[in-house]
């Protein structure tokens, strides 16, 4: 025995773990490239849920979704009105019978104009054809008439065969007459709720977040909702000089149909890009079958000239500010709107991008933490 301090046995060295020997074992860049991965997934699979459940019910979805743009039109009008001494009830009234009745104008004056030149239409289609095929048979391309009719009545199979898959298409929104009015009693019905009650509703919401995330919750909406006012406001304005570009063009070329051409040039503006080009066709092609090729061409200048103006000085200046997209984000979600719903889906693209966008930047930023309780102002009291 060694007299003095009693010498301690070495400890024994521990083994390390299964996960540490296959965390040290796999690069750092994989690893991070695994989390993310599955969260990515799990990100997507849940958008995927999503997507699918908006499809489904699409037939409550859809107006839902008409009367929160309408809404974000007519809340700040109805919160206008009520800073300005009006009663509550008469302000929500006005401001939805203001909808109603500028929405109704406007049917009314497609129909009645259509209905009245319908019969023109139909018969300068006929005398535009027959010019067509003599153009063409005097040409040098040794069309035959033959070759002609037989083209003519293709033509007429594929509108009528495309236009079966148009029935179908709306039928299957709407299969009865009964889903087209349960559809606009719900845009109603939600876009008076909203103007009544729309604080509470957001309020609602909030609620069902965890607590620790209702304050951002609370200011991304406020934030999200004045990016989707703006947006409703200033495309009204883009859609306003679009049609009355068009429009007058059309007025001083003499062509009929003049005011549902702008009525069909405002409403396909709500579209970026797609309805631009689909109204604007229809101008032209309305131009070549009254007049001549000679006026179709100044309207197709005229078109085009719009729609210059609309591209580098509207949206640049004006729709820019108020959405905050890139344009290349835009034609994207237009695209994968359109695939995914269709021409709702290309409608409602971009104000959704837009809000979406407004509310991911503003939580990420973390103004949340140091806002005081953001609020809806224009929502009436």
């Amino acid at each position: 025995m060694i007299f003095g301090k009693r010498s301690r046995p070495a400890r024994p060295q521990v083994p390390l773990s299964r996960r540490r020997i296959v965390e040290d074992a796999v690069p750092v860049g994989v690893q991070i490239a695994g989390a993310w991965s599955w969260r990515i997934l799990l990100m997507a699979g849940v958008a995927a849920l999503l997507v699918f459940l908006v499809i489904q019910l699409r037939v409550i979805v859809v107006p839902l979704m008409i009367a929160v743009l309408v809404s974000s039109l007519l809340v700040p009008f109805a919160g206008w009105l009520q800073r300005q001494g009006w009663p509550k009830w008469l302000a929500v009234m006005t401001a939805a019978l203001t909808a109603v009745g500028v929405i109704t104008a406007l049917i009314f004056l497609i129909v009645t104009q259509i209905r009245a030149g319908w019969p023109d239409l139909q018969a300068q289609s006929l005398v535009a054809w027959e010019r067509l095929k003599d153009v063409l048979l005097e040409s040098p391309l040794h069309i035959t008439e033959e070759q002609l009719s037989e083209f003519g009545e293709g033509f007429v199979d594929t509108i009528q065969r495309d236009a079966s898959v148009w029935v179908s298409g709306v039928l299957s929104v709407g299969s009865t007459a009964g889903h087209l009015v349960a559809g606009l009693l719900i845009t109603l019905f939600a876009s008076l709720l909203i103007l009544i009650d729309g604080r509470n509703i957001w309020h609602w919401v909030v609620r069902l977040f965890p607590r620790r995330a209702r304050l951002a919750v609370d200011g991304a909406g406020a934030v999200g909702w004045v990016t989707l006012s703006n947006f409703a406001r200033v495309q009204i304005f883009v859609a306003a000089i679009d049609a009355i570009g068009i429009g007058l063009g059309a007025f001083f070329l003499g062509l009929p149909l003049a005011v549902p051409i702008a009525i069909a040039v405002f409403l396909g503006s709500f579209i970026p890009i797609v309805g631009a080009v689909v109204t604007g066709a229809l101008a032209v092609f309305i131009a070549l079958v009254y007049k001549d090729i000679v006026i179709a061409l100044i309207m197709l200048a005229i078109v085009i000239a719009v729609q210059q103006l609309e591209s580098h000085v509207l949206q640049p200046l004006i729709m820019g500010n108020a959405v905050k997209v890139h344009p290349l984000g835009v034609v994207l979600a237009v695209a994968a709107g359109s695939y995914v719903a269709g021409i709702p889906g290309a409608l409602f693209a971009v104000p959704i991008v837009a809000t979406a966008n407004a509310m991911i930047l503003y939580v990420a930023s973390g103004r949340w933490r140091t806002d005081n309780n953001p609020q809806l102002e224009d929502i009436p009291r």
